[in-house]
């Protein structure tokens, strides 16, 4: 028999391997494997048993260190220190320990004044906004706590951020407020997480599975502008600082709402825990009211000479703790499954329930994502299954009452053939989904992939599901450059159409024969090239006859193509479908090449630039222009910058900190001239 120690330093090792990795799903890769109850769970048993064998605690254990936001394989996003550490929170789902932490407080501070502030706990991912003279200089990740990436163009996107709060701070009356560091939650709204999972599902791209998920990936996107387009939000709720701002945590938090910057409106002075939970009540029941997702309540001590004398363990504050809400979930039937087609002809199984009430709304429905997780569920026909809503919002089944499955009930049968045009399914190696191989063949694809061709990323033609619907039912279009023989005659016979409609219609078809190469490419809807890579692609390789002729080699040297991606392109140039579409879309002058106006080399060759503030033409076209003449667009300022252009209205932190790296700001007229003078020498 193995003797407990053994057992005890054994076990102890599963778990801090198995919480790391859990840890760097979450926080690094946005996908965790298990909920958050079940990894408490794991890191509870982890802090017992180090407590009973400590000759086993490690400094490098989850228990002592945050878990990391920060990709150090990434490397796109400058680190920066924390002045003063970030901490994770301590969390409990048991109202008997609320009373403990009480408990702890009162006798640890005894004779001091001491209340409590509740506030919501946003399920977003943790911000650290540095304010040097009252203008904002960083914004940087939690990252191991002490260290984390600094995301400030990103963070410069979300609604709600100021670049200068000077004048509320009152620096010439109160000069201790000239550092602060001020921590906050960035969350993703449900209206915005629902319109970007929307996008993702016309675009056949796995969708997030909360809104935490996708604030935590959109903030380490490489674009300001996507991000810019996410909707991201911010809440914050603590100020850190070297030397006392105000005497409580609430008045530090009016402060911040003085300086015209975001904080709860659901903040409230407890006197005493019963008021805690009276708090903690009220919101179990109302959260379902929110537009986001909040996973418990927030309770610190008030007074900050208190929270002081209580100080820190080695990860969390001991002022400080979090009440966390139990999923919501219920308990119903599956009353069957249906198979639905994608744009890519991928097959996504979606179980219909029978309805249930959960947070608040009915749900009739959940999806299963792919054969898999059937399997690993174990469903049956019939089964009574637990469905929760991971985030609050995405209804999913999470596990089968096994104790009411009927007997004999079978097992679902994954379908051999596609539901739409019955061609055979196919599943790649390494892919967890099936696919229809049927692209041109497929109704449910060929409608889907006009969809795509029409949006406004890609041709910006105008027309939307229905339009497409009628055209394809009618006969009218089956292939894409089928789009382009359609004429008044064909258009007014379809529902509620006039004369102005048809005219609208050819008119946004015409134009977009002017859309430049990136937008056609990503037109086309080739399987796993979105927007960005399309831009990429056809920066890269300059025309489709070049792109077409790639070898393997040749696009996995292109940056950010890998394998899979590499292997879709290779597979939609060899089809000869495929081939034959883009050449008759290329007689109706559809544009398959950068345009002679485009070169990619120029005035700019090899200079990196950064551009800040309002210019006579959109961002988006300043950019196009750097890049067109061969310069290459930087999201923050470093001493790989060649030049920073200013416009109206520019960022005064960039200005400072572009001084301080010997970078001479220019007008846009000065950046003008440089390229003017290129083209007439």
């Amino acid at each position: 028999m193995q003797d407990p120690k053994e057992q005890a330093k054994q076990r102890i090792s599963e778990l801090s391997e198995e919480l790391k990795r859990h840890n760097y799903n979450y926080y690094v890769l946005n996908s965790p494997e298990i909920t958050d109850f079940e990894f408490d769970k794991k890191m509870k048993e982890l802090q017992k048993l180090e407590s009973e064998y400590p000759e086993f605690l490690s400094e490098d254990s989850p228990t002592q260190k945050v878990g990391s936001d920060t990709d150090r394989q990434k490397g796109f996003f400058s680190r920066k220190r924390h002045r003063f550490g970030m901490f994770s929170l301590a969390n409990t789902y048991n109202m008997e320990e609320l009373y403990a932490f009480d408990a702890r407080i009162k006798k640890a501070v005894e004779g001091m004044p001491c209340t409590y502030v509740c506030e919501l706990k946003f399920d977003g991912t943790a911000m650290s906004l540095t304010y040097e003279d009252g203008i904002l200089t960083h914004a940087v990740t939690r990252g191991d706590g002490e260290v984390g990436d600094d995301v400030i163009e990103n963070v410069r996107m979300i609604s709600g951020i100021k670049e200068n709060i000077s004048e509320g701070l009152e620096l010439d009356r109160h000069p201790e407020r000239r550092y602060l560091e001020i921590r906050g939650e960035v969350y993703m709204p449900y209206p915005a997480f629902d319109a970007l999972n929307k996008e993702k599902e016309i675009e056949d791209e796995p969708p997030f599975a909360n809104p935490r998920n996708a604030a935590s990936g959109s903030l380490k996107l490489q674009d300001p502008e996507i991000v810019k387009e996410r909707g991201l939000a911010i809440t914050l709720y603590q100020i850190a600082s070297e030397n006392e701002i105000c005497a409580t945590h609430l008045e530090n938090m009016e402060l911040i709402r003085k300086c015209g910057l975001p904080v709860s409106k659901h903040i409230r002075l407890c006197s005493n825990i019963d008021q805690v939970m009276e708090y903690i009540g009220e919101w179990d029941k109302k959260r379902s009211e929110l537009d986001y997702a909040t996973d418990g309540i927030v309770i610190k001590v008030n007074e900050l000479q208190a929270q002081k004398a209580l100080g820190f363990t080695a990860k969390s504050p001991r002022w400080a703790t979090a009440y966390k809400f139990q999923a919501e979930r219920a308990l119903t039937r599956l009353l069957s499954i249906d198979y639905q087609v994608g744009r890519t002809g991928a097959i996504t199984p979606v179980a219909n329930l029978e309805p249930v009430l959960l947070s608040g709304t009915t749900v009739k429905r959940a999806s299963l994502h792919n054969y898999d997780c059937i399997r690993e569920l174990d469903i049956h026909d019939g089964d009574y299954v637990y469905v929760e809503k991971g985030g609050e919002i995405i209804p999913k089944i999470t596990a089968v009452e096994l104790s009411m499955r009927q007997e004999g009930a079978g097992i679902p049968e994954f379908p051999e053939f596609c539901p739409d045009c019955g061609a055979r399914l196919e599943r790649n190696e390494g892919e967890a989904k099936h696919f229809c191989p049927n692209r041109n063949g497929c109704p449910t694809q060929i409608k889907a992939a006009f969809e795509h061709f029409a949006s406004r990323k890609a041709m910006n033609i105008n027309a939307g599901e229905a339009t497409i619907a009628q055209l394809y039912d009618k006969g009218y279009i089956r292939k894409l450059s089928d789009l382009y023989k359609l004429g008044p005659e064909q258009l007014l016979t379809l529902d509620s159409w006039k004369e102005k409609s048809a005219s609208n219609f050819l008119e946004s078809v015409e134009a977009s024969k002017k859309r430049p190469f990136r937008c056609v490419l990503f037109a086309l809807g080739i399987r796993h090239i979105g927007e960005t890579t399309a831009k990429l692609l056809a920066k890269e390789f300059g025309n489709i006859d070049a792109l077409s002729s790639a070898t393997r080699e040749e696009l996995l040297a292109t940056e950010e193509i890998g394998e899979i991606m590499a292997d879709s392109i290779l597979d939609y140039f060899h089809n000869l479908e495929n081939l034959k579409i883009i050449q008759e879309l290329r007689s109706f002058g559809l544009n398959f090449a950068v345009s002679q106006e485009q070169p990619k080399t120029g005035a700019l060759s090899g200079k990196n630039i950064v551009i800040s503030g309002n210019f006579s033409i959109s961002r988006d076209e300043m950019k196009q222009l750097i890049e067109d003449n061969g310069g290459k667009n930087q999201s923050g300022l470093s001493s790989k910058t060649d030049y920073f252009v200013t416009g109206e209205k520019c960022g005064p932190a960039k200005i400072v900190k572009a001084r301080k790296l010997g970078i001479k700001p220019i007008s846009e007229e000065e950046f003008y001239k440089i390229i003017n003078s290129h083209e007439q020498s």
